[in-house]
């Protein structure tokens, strides 16, 4: 079946997963589930007895793990932070797929996950295949918007290939530029995250494989949802963190 979503927003039972009741028990959970982590039990099983204890649902269970990581992989992830203002003057090169459909959630109300590492992440996935919504434009000025007043020297996007409509989102991402008057890059790659991972400049993502090998990042989704103006919705921000993470 085809996809033929216009937004990015909520599911029909999030209201009721994610509500103020809920949050305690998910931060729990997400300190239990850490807490194995960061002994050495399996991602697979620990999320299982987490939620079986909890009596979470898949959608919850689903929240827990992207907002969970292992103390060691914690410390190593704020180690090679760096505040967004620091890019000014760099290169920097920026995960696509993951800035902008975390942005296209976020304004389409969609539940957005603080983790224990201080970054944004949705409940969306791409299962191959990348289609416009009514928000994508609006994400993307979002993005640009953040990042232009950061300042960089150069900004390379990369997206996928094997994600379907990558030229089409590449071809949307060059005419804004140009309309913008960025001489940014948008490059489609096999594979992305490897290029995150081994480069030498600050990225952009939330990618936990990503951010656990990048040498240094930085949250630009995170930057650009605190500066938001007023959007037609209302953000649906769970803090499920048990720690304070770093500034932007």
């Amino acid at each position: 079946m085809s996809d033929k979503r216009l937004h990015r927003g909520p599911h029909p039972d999030d209201s009721r997963l994610f509500s103020d009741s809920q949050i305690p028990v998910l931060r729990q959970a997400v300190m239990d589930y850490s807490w194995l982590l960061s002994r050495g039990y399996a991602e697979t099983s620990a999320l299982k007895l987490v939620g079986d204890h909890f009596s979470l649902d898949s959608r919850q269970r689903l929240a827990v793990m992207r907002s969970s990581c292992s103390t060691t992989r914690l410390a190593n992830r704020r180690q090679k932070e760096i505040p967004a203002s620091a890019i000014a003057g760099q290169t920097v090169l920026l995960d696509g797929y993951n800035i902008l459909i975390t942005l296209e959630a976020a304004l389409s109300g969609a539940v957005l996950l603080v983790g224990q590492d201080g970054c944004i992440r949705d409940l969306s996935g791409l299962h191959g295949s990348w289609r416009k919504v009514c928000e994508t434009l609006a994400a993307i000025e979002l993005a640009a918007g953040t990042l232009k007043r950061l300042n960089p020297r150069q900004a390379v996007w990369l997206l996928d290939r094997p994600v379907s409509n990558s030229g089409r989102l590449k071809a949307l991402l060059q005419e804004y530029f140009e309309q913008q008057n960025l001489h940014w890059q948008v490059e489609i790659h096999p594979n992305p995250d490897l290029i995150l991972r081994q480069t030498s400049e600050p990225v952009s993502t939330s990618d936990s494989a990503v951010l656990d090998q990048c040498c240094r990042w930085f949250n630009l989704s995170r930057t650009a949802l605190q500066n938001i103006s007023p959007s037609p919705k209302p953000l649906f921000l769970i803090d499920l963190s048990t720690s304070t993470a770093p500034s932007a």
